[in-house]
């Protein structure tokens, strides 16, 4: 008898079925790529809570350390003997000013004996050292001669720049009694540039810097100065807000308003 089943094709019989890889896609990377991403976002969590608890419960000795960093700095501008208030309770608000070179609002603070001012100090940046701004505090006193200059915060050069500091050399002391007169205007300069000041040996940019950011100082002073004082005044007692005449416009500005509304 003949055998009447088809014959099977041998090579079909050799070929592999299809795996289960190859029926259905595998879900590994994309596990992979949540459990990452979850892992990742809890650690930024507990980053970021461990942060703002650390502040939380640092605020406060923080504070008392600016603070006291702050009353060290204006104390040797303006010595306990010059005034008779806690100059750091007569804090005022000094909005960004181009004479100051401020592009934020930053604090001044006003010393006063037997209630009557004696002297403000005032945040200045000189925009233009060698290695960048360097952070002033420029006192002066109500006549408008200088109590004193500080460098609070500068990148200048070690052996070279860094002379501003008074760690490192007396040369920034020699401002004290200086006036927008005293030495005359073309003098408001350092020597190389024809002024009176010294420059350093080697170093020009830093000391010519600051020169110029205590005279732009000073001009804003003279601008300003019975505002400056006045919110001293309101600051001392307590006063949270200020009259329109009050508001750091400058007594030129004060007297073009009055000549208005009249």
């Amino acid at each position: 008898m003949s055998d009447s089943r088809i014959p099977v094709d041998k090579e079909s019989q050799n070929e592999p079925e299809a795996s289960s890889q190859q029926k259905t896609p595998s879900g590994g990377l994309t596990s992979s790529i949540v459990h990452n991403s979850l892992t990742l976002g809890l650690f930024a969590i507990l980053t970021v809570g461990l942060i703002a608890a650390t502040f939380v419960l640092t605020e406060k000795k923080i504070h008392a350390q600016v603070r006291a960093f702050e009353a060290r700095a204006l104390k040797e501008i303006l010595p306990g003997k010059t005034h008779d208030n806690n100059i750091l309770d007569a804090r005022i608000t000094i909005p960004a000013n181009d004479l100051l070179a401020t592009s934020t609002e930053k604090y001044g603070y006003v010393a006063f004996r037997n209630n009557k001012p004696v002297a403000v100090i005032l945040p200045a940046v000189a925009p233009d050292g060698y290695a960048g701004k360097i952070d002033l505090l420029v006192g002066i006193y109500t006549d408008g001669t200088l109590a004193g200059v500080r460098a609070t915060q500068h990148k200048e050069t070690p052996g070279l720049g860094d002379k501003i500091d008074t760690k490192v050399s007396d040369w920034i002391l020699q401002f004290q009694g200086k006036s927008l007169l005293d030495p005359a205007p073309e003098d408001w300069g350092v020597k190389k540039d024809g002024g009176q000041f010294d420059q350093f040996t080697g170093a020009t940019i830093t000391p010519r810097a600051v020169v110029g950011s205590v005279y732009r100082t000073m001009n804003y002073f003279d601008a300003h100065r019975q505002a400056l004082f006045k919110e001293g005044e309101a600051a001392m007692n307590g006063e949270t807000a200020l009259s329109e005449e009050t508001d750091l416009k400058g007594e030129t500005a004060l007297r073009e308003e009055k000549g208005a509304e009249k």
